[in-house]
């Protein structure tokens, strides 16, 4: 019961802290016309130094554009034998958590993308918008994604130290009609895992809005982007 207490108290601190959290926000036009950029060089959740990364999204008349390029990269590390939907997080891995609406989200999509073009892709279930301990977190697999017009290209140049993944995410999954992306309003949050083999399974965490947990499932921290 102690325990129990504990971790409820512990998740009460943690959704009043988020409550109170400025989030970034960031406009994203027709692919025809560009993207939206953002940049993030700062670690979770004590926001030090961390490698430099850098989003871009758009949207055409079906998808979701994101691109993911990580800077600064010596590791590109990834677990060869892993495949689709495989724990790929416990590595190397570049993620966006997306929401479309305006709301702290109890569900969203995570997708996930490796050096090695893995991909992750699975729609959260997080009552507590926190992840706390008290409460459920469920996940439910996306398990045919390219059939579900989910892809990923990913490229590595080791001589200018980076690695990028240019996803395409069906509007579909998120309720919106082809041609009808215009003028709708999402939450994002966009993350970085970094480790080496010799410091594995310890991770440095990056976020484009940092969580103050070492925790990326935080949704009152999702920033705010708009469909132009």
């Amino acid at each position: 019961m102690q325990l129990n207490m504990k971790l409820f108290i512990s998740s009460l601190f943690a959704v009043a802290s988020a409550v109170h959290t400025s989030v970034p926000s960031m406009t994203a036009p027709s692919c025809s016309a560009g993207s939206g950029t953002v940049h993030y060089d700062k670690s979770v959740p004590d926001k030090g130094q961390f490698p430099k990364t850098q989003v871009d999204v758009c949207y055409d008349d079906t998808s979701v554009h994101v691109t993911f390029t990580a800077f600064e990269e010596t590791n590109y590390y990834f677990n060869a034998s892993q495949g689709t939907n495989d724990p790929i997080w416990q590595y190397e891995v570049m993620e966006g958590f997306i929401y479309r609406g305006t709301n702290d989200p109890q569900t969203y999509l995570e997708f996930e993308v490796n050096p090695n073009n893995v991909t992750f892709q699975a729609w959260i279930f997080n009552p507590s918008k926190v992840r706390a301990a008290d409460h459920p977190l469920d996940t439910s697999y996306l398990t045919q994604p390219l059939i579900d017009g989910i892809s990923a290209q990913t490229t590595l140049s080791k001589a200018a130290q980076k690695w990028t993944s240019s996803a395409k995410i069906p509007l579909g999954l998120f309720n919106v009609d082809n041609g009808q992306a215009k003028g709708t309003l999402w939450r994002m949050n966009f993350f970085r895992t970094v480790v080496a083999p010799a410091t594995y399974p310890d991770q440095l965490l990056g976020a484009w809005s940092p969580t103050n947990e070492s925790n990326f499932h935080m949704t009152p921290f999702f920033g705010h982007v708009s469909f132009v």
